[in-house]
Parts: C-alpha cells; structure tokens; sequence
C-alpha cells in the first residue's frame, strides 16, 4: 500500500511537472507567434496612371486615362485589413479631360491612399490649380475620393482666380477643379489679376 501510494504521488507530480511544461512552451510559441511585423515595400521616381475601365460599343474593355501620379518615393503597407501607400516626400498629379490635355494639376508635400476607401489624404502645401482657367486653390488638408472625383476639406482655403482672392473655411471641388463650393466664406480681396502666385 505505500508503494502504491508513492507511485501515485510521483505520478501525480510528473503529471503536475508535464502540464507546467506543456503550459510554458505553449506561452513561448504563443510569443514567437504573435503578429507579423508588417515591413514596407519602398518604391523610388514612381510614374503611375490613373484610368477608370469602359467598355465601347463592340463590349471591348478599354481603360480611360484620367491622370497621371509622380512622385520621388512611395512606401507601401500591404496589411490585411487596410492596405495603404505613403508619399512622405512630395507628389503631383496631372488630371486629364476627355481630349487627353491637362486640365488641372495638383501638388502636396505629403500624401496616403487607402486603398479600401479609395480615398488619398493630402496635407502639406497642398495647391490644385485648373490649368485652363486659371483658378488655383491653396489649403494644409485636402481629401481626394477616386469614386466620386471630387476635393473636400474642412480646414482653411485661399483660392485665387483672375481677379480675386476667396478666403474661407471648409471647400468641395471636382478633380478638374472645373467648380468648387468655399462652405464657410471669410473674405475676398479684390485684385488686378496679377496676385495669382505662379
């Protein structure tokens, strides 16, 4: 009987010793399995065009050029749940009308596209001018929607045209910046058409 007894003691205590050291290895594979770091691709001199897909009257898929993005460097985070590219040093973007001619340009010191929302988040600097009319806007945040091809913000803006200066708080434009909408107008200054900064 007390050999039994301490069989089932140093069973019980190697059972004990097993399950602490099942329990332990578990938590270190726990550790080594945690969450991938996610490394960015870097990309240098970026040149990518923006088109949308049409189909013409013979059902041919063809793509319809809308712009044109540059940029010196563009780091890529490809995460599962919300994919995006940075342009932490500069960007500019030539949109394009229907005839393929340049109708407005737009510049920021910084730029992030999500590509889920299909949104890019410009901040810095940030200038669109419509080449045509000469209508150019200034503002430190500006959204572009690739769907809906429109600007917003809510932060300040100064647009200049021809002969005026708008000031004001919160804007919506098209892509082509063709028309905008200043939400809250805060000032205007008259001028002789030779305050346009170039």
């Amino acid at each position: 009987m007390p050999l039994a007894s301490s069989i089932n003691k140093i069973l019980g205590l190697l059972l004990v010793a097993a399950c602490f050291w099942i329990s332990c290895n578990d938590k270190k594979a726990a550790g080594v399995k945690g969450p991938k770091k996610i490394v960015p691709e870097e990309v240098y001199n970026i040149e990518s065009m923006l088109s949308e897909p049409r189909t013409d009257s013979g059902n041919h898929l063809s793509a319809k050029v809308k712009g044109k993005l540059t940029a010196p460097y563009m780091l890529r985070v490809q995460r599962v749940d919300s994919p995006y590219a940075e342009f932490p040093r500069t960007l500019h973007v030539d949109f394009f009308n229907d005839s393929m001619v340049v109708e407005s340009q737009m510049d920021a010191l910084y730029g992030k596209y999500f590509n889920v929302q299909d949104k890019v988040f410009l901040r810095d600097s940030v200038v669109v001018k419509n080449i045509l009319k000469g209508d150019t806007v200034h503002c430190q945040e500006l959204w572009w929607d690739k769907n809906t091809e429109r600007f917003t913000t809510d932060k300040p803006v100064r647009i200049y045209t021809k002969d005026k200066i708008l000031f004001g708080t919160g804007m919506e434009a098209d892509q082509n910046f063709r028309w905008y909408t200043i939400r809250k107008l805060t000032g205007t200054v008259l001028t002789a058409g030779n305050a346009i900064p170039k």
